[in-house]
């Protein structure tokens, strides 16, 4: 693992060699462990740090009781690299070690989407309203959260009015091997397919009343908000 770089990796690419539990979101690697308490957890964790100190590569990671969830990314790289899948499978090892499994609940990540003529008009509000930052210009948001908490927010351009539908919709990031069981659960719960046009990029849902969600994975895309 120390010899690990930042050569950028592909999503494919890290989904082929990164372990389970661990499945690419985004341009992110995300994995929930079953800790069982709060002392575990902290044994879990510690050697996480001890392992990302070696490694001089850190993830964010959520402390809860009986659980640990992690993220791992390259800030420099806006993107996955060697260094998150070498670290990511030193987790997984660590856990095997301690006995600790995957937490078996689905990963997920959240987006929202709002559709501007005027980008730049609307985006003071937003970030003021929200409290949120500018992203850098090579994220894939355009506001952040400080706090790194809350979804991230993008403005998508529109090309003209359209006061018949709405603006606002959520963008789901889901592990690729789960899509297909969450657009099914989403349709027989009265949810409607919109489109499959760029699937399996994104499919786009709508609820009874129109209200619309993209459940969206890594799979054949470029941007991940083309």
């Amino acid at each position: 693992m120390a010899g690990s770089t930042r050569t950028p990796m592909s999503a494919a690419a890290a989904t082929e060699t990164v372990g389970d539990p661990w499945r690419v979101l985004s341009n992110k690697l995300v994995a929930g462990f079953r800790t069982g308490s709060m002392v575990k957890g902290r044994d879990f964790i510690s050697r996480i740090i001890d392992a990302a100190e070696a490694a001089n590569h850190h993830p964010d990671i959520d402390l809860r009781y009986g659980t640990v969830h992690l993220v791992l990314t390259t800030h420099s790289e806006h993107g996955l690299t060697e260094a998150d899948v070498a670290l990511a499978n030193t987790i997984v090892g660590i856990a095997a070690d301690l006995g600790i499994e995957a937490d078996g609940k689905p990963v997920a990540q959240l987006d929202i989407a709002i559709d501007a003529l005027d980008i730049d008009a609307i985006r003071p509000f937003w970030r003021a309203v929200l409290g949120y930052g500018d992203a850098d210009a090579k994220e894939l948001i355009d506001l952040t959260d400080p706090a790194g908490r809350l979804p991230g927010v993008w403005f998508q351009q529109m090309g003209e009015p359209r006061p018949q539908r709405s603006r606002t919709h959520l963008d789901l990031w889901v592990p690729h091997d789960v899509v297909h069981e969450r657009l099914q659960a989403a349709l027989m719960a009265g949810g409607q397919l919109l489109t499959d046009r760029h699937a399996p990029s994104f499919w786009v849902l709508a609820d009874p009343e129109g209200n619309e969600v993209c459940l969206c994975t890594w799979q054949e895309r470029t941007n991940p908000h083309e």
